[in-house]
Parts: C-alpha cells; structure tokens; sequence
C-alpha cells in the first residue's frame, strides 16, 4: 500500500489487526478452563454463576465500546488505543491478585473496558482506508487469523492452570497486552488525519446517534449481531459445563472446543474468497437461513434424547452451526458500517454497544439455564435464528423500494 497511513506490508497489519482483535477472544477463552477453580477458591456458591467472569468481561467492553468510538473521531486512533491498553493492563492485576469473587468480577469489568478500545477501533482503522466488499475481505482476513487465538486458548489456559495456577492466565494476558501496545506504536501510524476529525460535542454525537438509527442497514445488521452473539456468549459461558459435564470430555475439552472454532475460521477463510464475487448480502442470508434450520432439527433430536444427544450428533451440529456464524461475523460488521464511514468511530461504538447489549442479557439467559443438557444451548440458536432472518428481508426490503422508486420515476 503507497498510503502513508499503512506502511506496513498487508500480512504485517492483517496480523496485527488479527493480535488486537484477539485479545477479547483470549481473555475469554484462555481461562474457560479454569471457571469451577475460579468460583471454588472465590467462594462462589452456584456453579453457574462463576460464568459471570465472562459476562462481566462483556459488561465492560460493552460500556467501553460507547465511549472510545466518537472520542477516537476527535482524538484519533492511536491515543485511545494506548489508553485502554493501560486499563486493560490494571484490569489483569486486580485479577491476579484477587482474594475475592468481587474483586474478580471488578478486574474482569475493567479489563474489557481497556478492551474495547483496540477491538472497536481495529475496525474503524480499517474503515479509515477501506470500505464495502474490499473492508469485508480485509475483516475475513482477520477473523481467520483471530481464530486461531480460541482454537488454542483453552489449551494454552490448562497448560497455564497446571504448572501456575489460575492467576497465569491473567500474567498472560498482561503479557500479551504488552506486545500488542509496543508493536502497534512503532509500526503504526494514525489514520484519522486531523482535518477528517469530529467535533466532541452532545450536539455532534446526537445527530451521529440519531442517523446512526435512521440508517436502516445500519441498525437492522447490528440488531441481527447482537441476536446471534446472544447464544454464542451463552455457549461460551457454559462449554466448560457442557464438554466436561455433559459429555465427560475431561482434558479433551481444548481439543474439541478448538475445533469448533475452527469451523469459524474455515468459514472466514470461505467467505473472504467467495464475497468479492457473490457479495455480502447473499452469503450473509443463506449463512442465517442455515444455522437457522440446523439449529430448529436439531432441537427436536435434542429433545428426543432428553437433552443428551450423541457426542457426534452434538459436534457436528456446532461445527456446522459455527461454519454458518463464522460467515455471518465476516460480514455483518461491514454491512453495518458501509453506510456510516464518515462517523467510523461512532458507528463502530455504536454497532458494537448495541450488539453486546442485545447479546449480554440472552447469553446470561442461556448460560444460567443450563441444567445438564444442551437443550438451552441449541433452542437459543434456533429462536434467534427465526427472529433474524425477518429483520434481514427488512433490510433488504429498502434497496427493492429503491429500485422500484427508480422504475416508476
């Protein structure tokens, strides 16, 4: 690239992108193990209720998300990026050094409030360059790259877990986050220039909010994120319950957790190649329209078995399930922020707010209803899926309207 705001080579910046992205991912993943030793040595009572180190780490990001979009706009990128690093960094100390349920739950909150910083303004720097089908390849390329952090993490968390304890987790992530701050600020530059930056007034993020909500495809691709991140928090929340409990994965658990995510990356990789020819809109309708009815015949052969499937019948719902999410991710952020790049860091506050906040409550929902099985699990898939595909034929329904205006004009 000849852009003075991305000298570095393509696979340099898609890989660093891929290490910023990542760090919600491994801060979620890495310690999944470690939940039922966490909520023992913390006093936690209900053992569903030590998943609350993962929601409280998406309460945060969500919080944060709100702020650092349109203060970026105003700022620039690279200095707000700097500064969540660094609450992200104080974050991982509380938790190291937490004696407390609370106290963990504090860290975990402040820690994706640093968080959200490098993960929502990784994608308004790639809007500050690239937009439509060219952003969407980009963003797969990443994804596919992300993916390896939760194909891993796990494994990397038990290894962590045996030899030092839970709290290594926690030294992990502040290493990495370490890696990412230095790389980042050597190599590179700011890509909001100061004559392209926003006034940080109510009045200026009023009227941004306010477009932002007028913007069909804007609102109706986050509503759609948030929907189906809802059950995939859920199914975060309580792998570790579901592998190890219900199906007596034991320390196979990494593995097979692993190779479901790999099914989000296979999807990435398909969808990078495939959405410069065939575009975002298709691929993303027939991605929601399959998990949609493998999720609705699956809930019935849960059902028939009282909630215990096969493993097999299990794993190859999830695979192919999680092939389908892998392309709607690759593309829902792009489609919600092809309308808005002249607010990039706002629209991405937005869209990412608005999309933990749908999901929060229905991944909580999710994951506390486990009662050893996995009906929870796949039934959120399935409702969501039927509530989802109407909001995209909205969506759609406004480029007819348009088409049809022109023809009758």
């Amino acid at each position: 690239m000849n852009d003075p705001r991305y000298p570095l080579p393509l696979a340099e910046f898609v890989v660093l992108l891929a290490l910023m992205v990542s760090i919600v991912a491994l801060a979620t993943d890495v310690m999944l193990p470690a939940l039922d030793v966490i909520g023992r040595d913390l006093g936690v009572q209900d053992a569903n209720d030590a998943q609350l180190v993962i929601s409280s780490l998406f309460l945060g990001f969500a919080i944060g998300q709100l702020f650092v979009g349109p203060i970026s706009d105003r700022y620039g990128r690279k200095p707000i990026i700097y500064t969540g690093y660094i609450l992200f960094t104080v974050g991982c100390l509380i938790c190291i050094f937490a004696t407390s349920f609370n106290a963990m739950l504090i860290g975990r909150a402040l820690q994706g409030l640093g968080a959200a910083s490098p993960r929502i303004i990784t994608i308004a720097l790639v809007r500050d360059g690239y937009e439509g089908r060219a952003m969407a390849k980009i963003m797969s390329i990443v994804m596919a790259v992300f993916i390896i952090v939760p194909t891993i993490a796990p494994a990397i968390g038990q290894g962590l877990i045996y030899f030092g304890g839970w709290r290594a987790t926690f030294i992990l992530l502040l290493i990495l986050a370490a890696i990412c701050f230095v790389w980042f600020g050597v190599r590179q530059p700011e890509t909001l220039p100061s004559d392209k930056r926003r006034d940080l007034s109510f009045a200026t993020i009023a009227n941004g909010v306010a477009e932002f909500f007028q913007i069909r495809p804007a609102i109706g691709y986050t509503l759609t994120t948030g929907l189906i991140f809802g059950p995939f928090l859920g199914y975060l929340s309580s792998a570790q319950q579901i592998f190890q409990t219900v199906f007596g994965a034991g320390q196979m658990f990494a593995f097979y957790f692993g190779v479901a995510a790999l099914a989000i990356g296979f999807a990435s990789i398909v969808n990078s190649q495939l959405v410069m020819s065939m575009g975002m809109r298709p691929l993303s309708r027939w991605a929601m329209t399959g998990l949609t009815v493998l999720s609705s015949t699956f809930l019935i052969l849960v059902l028939l078995y009282d909630g215990v499937p096969p493993f097999f019948m299990f794993m190859t719902w999830l695979l192919l399930s999680f092939f389908c999410i892998g392309i709607m991710f690759g593309n829902f952020g792009a489609l919600a922020m092809e309308s808005i790049g002249h607010m990039a860091g706002l629209g991405a506050a937005l869209h990412g707010f608005l999309a933990t906040m749908i999901g929060l409550p229905l991944g909580w929902a999710i994951g506390k209803s486990f009662d050893g099985g996995v009906t929870p699990i796949v039934a959120g898939f399935a409702i969501i899926g039927v509530l989802s595909i109407p909001i995209l034929f909205w969506i759609e329904r406004q480029g007819l309207d348009k088409v049809a205006a022109k023809e009758t004009s």
